[in-house]
């Protein structure tokens, strides 16, 4: 469509170019007449008498608007709609730490994609994927961010009034940065630093200069997160036992020097700070508010406090009350659920994002954003999180949101039906599980990597059908990738996992009951499934590696090719066993022989999940790495 843009649009022109080809829009004098008004106030668009009117206030508000008149215009020639944005920020965080390392090209179009739905800032977690100069090895294969690379995602961001944070750690979480010999000195446990030392110190400074320096911002978030074993490795040894509140303030009161020397505004994860909140904290006084003397030793920071859990509203409201006993109002991270395996698990991101960002509101919450989390490998495409980035999007600019519009803002806003991408939730989200998969099952991944002779979850699997549940996945799949040809990759790849897991979700439990009956003819017949599988799996491999190499970089496909191998390789293994007993040159496959038991993993202690696991626990009972 032809465009006639008329009135202020200089803070915006720049960034119109980038999303114009996205929107489908041309400018031209002899286009249709939209009057831009930048002023103070909501976000409004109008169409009436074939005249369009556009007034925003920053930036992002305008590619939020331009968009919402050219949806609005497809559908009615008369239009008034006024937005008030709830929030002063709200953004999402993108894990590059975690195997994949987004391209700068692919975090540019994700940027297009948070410009037109509104999202107004985003961060790059990064634990050891940005350059330090000083350090050679830190991040060193790894994929790391250039200054050049990360300085062009901050010039890109800026053009459509997006403003990127630096993500890092400066405490916890950096077992990659550590295992290297240059850490020895300076490192706690494997993945904390050692508080107190100087070495340490200089190597943050080095560290948060080479964070900080490629970007606009002053603010920068400094991590800190889950640092449980701080203080108990080689600080034990030389100095002794430490409360950990003790050690973490006087860790952050250092950091915050050195930001304060630098010019930066730091935040941290506050859940190293949720212990003051407990009932029965020896860090409260006789009425029940925290101590001054503690108060006094936390310095000046921003608190994000993070949680994805829970789908109660009055948790997040508790929380919140309990934050603000540290004297200031906190910033919400909620989360996209991107990294429960192999597929994003929309039930429980849905159900958490309502409740906390309901409560952000009855909380008068100003900053808010949704983390992109990549654990255990980054299996999971991170564009999948497009969905949940829109019901964040809307609940920033609307009191009271309905999925229906969230559904009808996403087909315009990233050209794919709201319906087809929650259906990738059924991967995981399968019968033995409960509603929206709360409790965070596993299914398809713990399915795709367990070994089909050893059968580490067949007894959790047992009568579920899920071979059944699978192959009826398909079709849904296949339809799915016809409707949304902007996303036929992504559906592939998920049609062609269903399709593995149609034939390998119930292959163990089928080889067993074939050997305990000596049912050789069906034993047969199951190798030529095992053949089917064996060349499945290895096309899934390839349509996976698409899908990766059209948004990260290289570095990091190692490990996804060394687990689908994996899986091949051992089926090739399977069949030799299978083979070796079924012509008499074995008279038992060992393997059978021992008694199936219900996984009893670390996460596997609740109703209502088939399984869940990191990798190496799911392919072995064994140690995978020693």
């Amino acid at each position: 469509m032809e465009l006639y843009l008329k009135g202020d649009i200089s803070a915006v022109a720049d960034g119109l170019e980038l999303v114009s080809k996205r929107l489908k829009i041309q400018r031209s004098t002899d286009g249709y007449p939209i009057q831009v008004k930048h002023q103070q106030g909501p976000l409004r668009v109008v169409n009436r008498s074939g005249q369009g009117e556009i007034s925003f206030e920053k930036p992002v508000h305008f590619f939020r608007a331009i968009g919402l008149w050219l949806e609005n215009h497809q559908k009615s020639s008369e239009f008034d709609i006024t937005e008030n944005p709830q929030f002063n920020m709200s953004g999402v965080m993108l894990d590059a730490s975690r195997n994949a390392v987004p391209t700068v090209a692919d975090v540019e179009k994700l940027l297009q994609h948070m410009a037109v739905m509104g999202l107004d800032t985003l961060m790059l977690y990064t634990e050891d994927t940005y350059e330090v100069k000083e350090y050679p090895y830190f991040g060193y294969m790894r994929g790391r961010y250039t200054f050049e690379e990360l300085q062009a995602c901050d010039e890109y961001a800026e053009k459509l009034g997006i403003e990127m944070i630096p993500c890092i750690q400066t405490l916890g979480h950096l077992r990659e940065a550590l295992k290297w010999n240059y850490a020895s000195k300076i490192k706690d446990t494997d993945d904390i630093l050692l508080v107190d030392e100087p070495k340490t110190y200089d190597f943050l400074e080095s560290c948060l200069k080479a964070a900080s320096e490629p970007f606009r911002t002053k603010r920068i978030h400094i991590g800190m997160d889950e640092t449980f074993q701080l203080g108990l490795g080689k600080y034990l040894e030389k100095r002794g036992y430490e409360k950990h509140i003790d050690l973490m303030n006087r860790h952050l009161q250092k950091v915050i020097a050195i930001t304060d020397k630098l010019g930066l505004k730091p935040m941290i994860w506050s859940d190293m700070y949720l212990p003051l909140f407990a009932e029965n904290s020896p860090y409260k006084d006789e009425s029940g508010s925290i101590r001054e003397d503690i108060l006094e030793g936390i310095p000046e920071v921003e608190l994000v406090y993070w949680n994805y859990y829970q789908k109660e509203q009055e948790v997040y409201e508790r929380d919140f009350q309990k934050h603000k006993l540290l004297g200031s109002t906190p910033i919400f991270a909620g989360g996209a659920w991107t990294w429960n395996g192999l597929a994003p698990n929309y039930g429980k991101a849905i159900a958490t994002t309502e409740a906390a960002l309901a409560a952000c509101k009855q909380e008068g919450i100003g900053e808010i954003f949704v983390t992109l989390w990549g654990d255990n490998g980054a299996e999971t495409p991170f564009a999948t999180a497009y969905p949940i980035m829109q019901l964040f999007a809307e609940h920033t600019y609307q009191k009271e949101v309905s999925i229906e519009r969230v559904s009808e803002r996403f087909e315009f806003c990233s050209e794919g039906h709201f319906a087809d991408f929650m259906n990738l939730k059924l991967l995981d989200e399968t019968p033995g599980v409960m509603e929206d998969n709360m409790n965070t099952s596993m299914t398809s991944k713990v399915l795709l990597y367990q070994d089909s002779l050893i059968g580490l979850y067949d007894e959790n699997v047992r009568g579920l059908s899920l071979g059944k549940h699978y192959q009826q996945l398909v079709p849904v799949l296949e339809k799915a990738k016809q409707e949304n040809p902007a996303w036929e990759a992504l559906f592939d790849l998920y049609e062609q996992l269903a399709r593995v897991l149609s034939d390998k979700a119930e292959i163990g439990l089928k080889i067993l009951a074939a050997y305990q009956n000596n049912d050789f003819e069906q034993m047969k017949s199951i190798l030529m499934i095992l053949d089917r599988i064996q060349a499945n799996v290895d096309l899934l491999r390839q349509k996976h590696r698409n899908v990766w190499f059209s948004a990260y970089k290289p570095f990091g496909w190692e490990v996804i090719d060394i687990r689908y191998g994996g899986v091949i390789t051992r089926i090739d293994s399977v069949k030799y066993r299978i083979q070796e007993w079924l012509e008499g040159r074995i008279p038992r496959i060992e393997e059978l022989e021992e008694k199936r038991l219900h996984h009893d993993g670390p996460w596997e202690i609740v109703d209502g999940l088939v399984g869940g696991n990191v990798y190496h626990r799911i392919v072995t009972a064994g140690n995978f790495s020693l």
